[in-house]
């Protein structure tokens, strides 16, 4: 199982594999076919809630994580899909904020590795 994190707005890779867009709103100015994005996953992307009160503060990520998760608990079929996705081949989770260090696709990799983790007990 390989997850990389990639910016949406960086050039696709062979090395990506199978790119997933995992924001809620298209990021502005990126066309379709240049973005090389296999699949738009918004349906895993926080809540526009969680999204305006986190506003990529350092200082929230732990409790943006705790919440992201528990967004993403319920039975989610849009989580199963990624997580058959993942057992597949590598994935890039690709996300189109600023801040590179505390975003959205890092913290669902964190939700999904730990996920995979428990599924292969």
């Amino acid at each position: 199982m390989a997850i990389r994190i990639r910016p949406v707005y960086a050039a696709p890779a062979w090395s990506d594999g199978l790119r997933i867009l995992v924001d809620w709103i298209w990021p502005r100015g990126l066309s379709r076919e240049n973005a090389g994005i296999a699949h738009w996953a918004k349906d895993v992307a926080p809540s526009a809630e969680l999204r305006k009160w986190f506003a990529h503060g350092s200082s929230k990520w732990a409790d943006f994580k705790r919440r992201y998760f528990a967004e993403l608990d319920p039975a989610n079929s849009a989580v199963e899909l990624l997580i058959d996705r993942l057992r597949a081949g590598a994935v890039a989770l690709s996300y189109a904020a600023r801040e590179d260090r505390f975003n959205n696709a890092i913290a669902l990799r964190d939700y999904l590795s730990r996920r995979l983790g428990r599924c292969k007990s």
